[in-house]
């Protein structure tokens, strides 16, 4: 089943195996139940018409047309990537997403290479998909309350931190290494709350999740940055809980719901 190309779209120009008729290579976004209805408004890498891929089993193979020897890697090919997974998510259709960069010979390979012999275990995923949705929660600290916390709770780092702010700065070159152990005891300081904040909030909302997946923090405001594997009659539920979450602690910590999200996080390896 092949979505129409959108208006004003690239067709196969003059070079390419689409237009000889030769086997032309396939960019592969996921896996999917056989016979699924795609969205009809979605193009893929180049705005080019995404299909599916059957073989004999249960699946399909979410792809579409690439040309020869292009190369990936651009920006606008993650965000196609990313805008066919989202439309599909979008639907309601279960997808087994593929990470960017995908691609096979052409359609009898994605065939013999990827659905036959796998469709089986690709169904069971599926199976686990099905009915569920990936929403990530990340929570950031608000600093400057977080900051008087630890000085009112931490009197070393709080006078440390008054010394300091009275050093003349024509003798500041004096105090670096006092500097640089406010800044350790600082972190150690944060690093004890987030660990602390961050399983409130997980405990919080982690029951009405069947999994989830937590993510080390990338910055130090970070509280916690985690995904969950909720299922879509109880979305709505988890949501609330999460702005319940959110105002309860809201002072000190913001929450962020996103999603839902194509579930890579959920996806066993291979």
């Amino acid at each position: 089943m092949t979505t129409p190309q959108p208006p004003g779209g690239p067709g196969p120009g003059p070079g390419d195996p689409a237009a000889q008729g030769g086997p032309v290579p396939q960019y592969v976004y996921g896996v999917t139940r056989k016979g699924t209805a795609l969205p009809q408004d979605v193009g893929g890498l180049d705005d080019r018409p995404v299909s599916l891929v059957q073989d004999g089993g249960v699946c399909a193979a979410i792809v579409s047309d690439l040309p020869a020897d292009r190369p990936l890697g651009d920006r606008a090919d993650l965000v196609a990537h990313q805008r066919v997974l989202n439309a599909l998510v979008d639907a309601g259709t279960v997808v087994l997403p593929f990470r960017f960069g995908a691609a096979l010979a052409d359609r009898a390979a994605v065939e013999k290479e990827l659905l036959a012999g796998n469709s089986e275990r690709l169904g069971q995923v599926l199976d686990q998909l099905e009915g569920r949705v990936e929403l990530r929660l990340k929570a950031t600290y608000v600093q400057e309350t977080v900051l008087r916390e630890i000085m009112d709770a931490e009197p070393e780092i709080a006078a440390l931190s008054q010394r300091l702010r009275e050093v003349p700065p024509d003798i500041a070159d004096a105090v670096y290494y006092d500097r640089v152990r406010l800044g350790e005891l600082i972190a150690q300081s944060l690093e004890r709350l987030r660990e602390s904040d961050g399983q409130v909030l997980l405990d919080g909302a982690a029951p009405l999740a069947e999994a989830f997946a937590r993510k080390s923090p990338a910055r130090e405001e970070d509280v916690l940055d985690v995904s969950f594997l909720v299922r879509a009659d109880r979305r709505a539920e988890f949501e609330q809980t999460v702005d319940k979450l959110g105002q309860a602690h809201g002072d000190r910590i913001r929450l962020r719901l996103i999603g839902p999200l194509a579930p890579y996080d959920f996806v066993p390896e291979a």
